[in-house]
C-alpha cells in the first residue's frame, strides 16, 4: 500500500457493449458496433483512478477460467494491485451486457452471480489483514460498488473494519440502488448517485429536482450525497455545509456506459490530491464530459 492507494470493491467484469447510432424501439433490430471492453462499476472506477495517478487495491472475485486470466492480466498491466483479488474455480467470471442507441443506454443486464456468490469472503484482506482488521481499521479511501447483495451492504455499514474508512459509494444502478440504504448512516459515507437513484433510496416522488433529492438524503441521515443529472444540474450536499452544484459542459454523446464511474473517479482523485468540493465537481464534470464525449 502506499499513499495513492485506494481499495475498489466490487464487480470486476466483461462488458459487453452493443452501440447505434440509430435510433431504436422496442424490437428494433438495428446495424451498429458491438464490443468486449473490461469493466465493471469497481474496475470503471479503478480505471479512472489509475489514469489520475492512484494505484487502484481491487477487492473482488475473477473465476479461475480464461476469461478470468484475461482480465486479471489487463488490471495487472494498468498498475493495479491485484494480489488481495479472491479468485474462483465454483464460478465464472461475471459479465455486464448493454445495448446504446445514440449515446444513451436501452437496456442492459448485469450477471454478477460469481461476486455475489463470493459475498464477505471478497472482504478478508480489510477484515483479516493485511489491509486491516477490527483492532486496526483501515482509514483510507474506500469505492464501494453497489453491486454486492444487500445483506453484504448491510453488514459492511456496522462492520468495524469499515468504520474508519471514507467511504465512496456508487449504486450500480437505479434497480440496485434501494441495497445502499444501511449505508446512509455511515458517519464517513459519500453517495454518488444519479437523480433517479437519489429519490428511490429516498423513498421519494419522481418528480424532486436533484437539489431536492439530495436534500431528502441528507434529511434520511447521509453525511453527504453527490447527485448528478445528466445534463443537468450536479448537486454537492454535505450535512451542516454549504451545498456546491455545477452544470457540465454541453458534449454530444457518443457513450454512456461507465460516465457516472468516470466522474466518481475524477472526484475521488482531485479530493484525494486536495482539491476544494468545488474544485473538485468542477473537474469531475469536465473530465465525464470528455468520456461521454469519446474521450480517454
Amino acid at each position: 500500500m502506499t499513499k495513492n492507494s485506494i481499495i475498489c470493491i466490487g464487480s470486476v467484469l466483461w462488458d459487453v457493449i452493443g452501440r447505434t447510432d440509430t435510433a431504436m424501439a422496442l424490437g428494433d433490430d438495428v446495424a451498429g458496433r458491438i464490443t468486449r471492453i473490461p469493466g465493471g462499476v469497481a474496475l470503471n472506477i479503478a480505471i479512472g483512478l489509475a489514469a489520475y495517478g492512484m494505484q487502484p487495491v481491487l477487492l473482488t472475485m475473477i473465476g479461475r477460467d480464461a476469461e478470468g486470466a484475461d482480465l486479471l492480466a489487463f488490471c495487472e498491466k494498468r498498475g493495479m494491485n491485484c494480489d488481495h483479488i479472491f479468485r474462483s474455480s465454483e464460478w465464472p467470471t461475471d459479465h455486464y451486457m448493454a445495448i446504446e442507441a445514440q449515446g444513451q443506454v436501452m437496456a442492459a443486464i448485469a450477471d454478477a452471480h460469481g461476486l455475489e456468490a463470493a459475498g464477505a469472503q471478497i472482504l478478508a484482506p480489510l477484515e483479516h489483514g493485511p489491509l486491516g482488521d477490527a483492532a486496526a481499521p483501515y482509514q483510507g479511501v474506500v469505492a464501494l460498488d453497489g453491486n454486492l447483495t444487500e445483506a453484504l451492504l448491510a453488514y459492511i455499514a456496522d462492520a468495524p473494519a469499515f468504520q474508519a474508512a471514507d467511504l465512496r459509494i456508487a449504486p450500480a444502478s437505479p434497480g440496485k440502488a434501494t441495497r445502499l440504504c444501511p449505508l446512509l448512516h455511515h458517519p464517513m459515507a459519500s453517495l454518488y448517485v444519479n437523480r433517479r437513484e437519489a429519490y428511490l433510496i429516498a423513498g421519494q416522488a419522481p418528480d424532486l429536482s436533484a437539489t431536492e433529492a439530495a436534500e431528502a438524503l441528507i434529511a434520511a441521515g447521509a453525511a453527504r450525497v453527490i447527485v448528478t443529472d445528466g445534463a443537468g444540474l450536479t448537486v454537492d450536499a454535505k450535512a451542516g455545509a454549504e451545498t456546491v452544484t455545477g452544470t457540465p459542459p454541453q458534449v454530444t454523446a457518443t457513450r454512456a456506459t461507465g460516465a457516472g464511474d468516470r466522474f466518481m473517479a475524477a472526484h475521488i482523485a482531485a479530493e484525494t490530491g486536495g482539491a476544494s468540493r468545488k474544485e473538485a465537481q468542477i473537474f469531475a464534470l469536465n473530465e465525464a464530459a470528455a468520456y461521454v464525449a469519446g474521450k480517454d
